[in-house]
């Protein structure tokens, strides 16, 4: 496909079980995105590992991405991806991510400054899933990555009756 023309995917295929972490060992934020976020390290997308971590840890610095119900969604425009990348992290203990928010859902999301319009389908898509408190309860319950994958991908299917179409470069 020639550079620049953009592709479309659903949220789905962002969604690998070696991506999703379901016993996030960090309390604190950092920690915890750390955590998560090297997921992605060896990510074919990801052309700068630590240049991609240190935008995140730019853009939480800046304001908070807690998104209420226990849900945080660590993000970079950044160059150091060549296309949309995804990983997630569940907390049973909870992540203290500032000083009056616990999280216990961690989606950490990079996506190429030259694809805003993906970066916006795709927390779009992620916020119209996860405000349903039992689709949240079932990803709380997952046992594997296979099956908490397997419920946002039910979820997603639910909305407008058909995946989420999600801009890839």
């Amino acid at each position: 496909m020639p550079p620049g023309v953009l592709r479309m995917a659903t949220l789905s295929k962002l969604l690998l079980p070696d991506l999703v972490t379901l016993d996030v060992k960090g309390t604190r934020r950092s920690d915890a995105i750390n955590e998560i976020a090297r997921r992605l390290e060896k990510h074919p997308e990801l052309a700068n590992f630590e240049a991609f971590y240190n935008e995140l840890l730019a853009r939480e610095r800046i304001d908070t991405t807690c998104l209420g119900n226990e849900i945080a969604l660590p993000h970079a425009r950044t160059d150091s991806v060549r296309n949309i990348v995804l990983a997630i992290g569940r907390s049973t203990k909870g992540i203290r991510f500032d000083d009056d928010q616990t999280v216990r859902l961690v989606f950490v999301l990079g996506t190429p400054k030259s694809n805003p319009t993906g970066y916006l389908q795709v927390v779009s898509a992620l916020c119209k899933i996860l405000k349903e408190s039992d689709t949240r309860a079932a990803l709380m319950k997952a046992d594997t990555p296979e099956a908490f994958i397997e419920i946002l991908t039910t979820a997603e299917a639910k909305l407008g009756g058909k995946p989420a179409a999600v801009a890839a470069k």
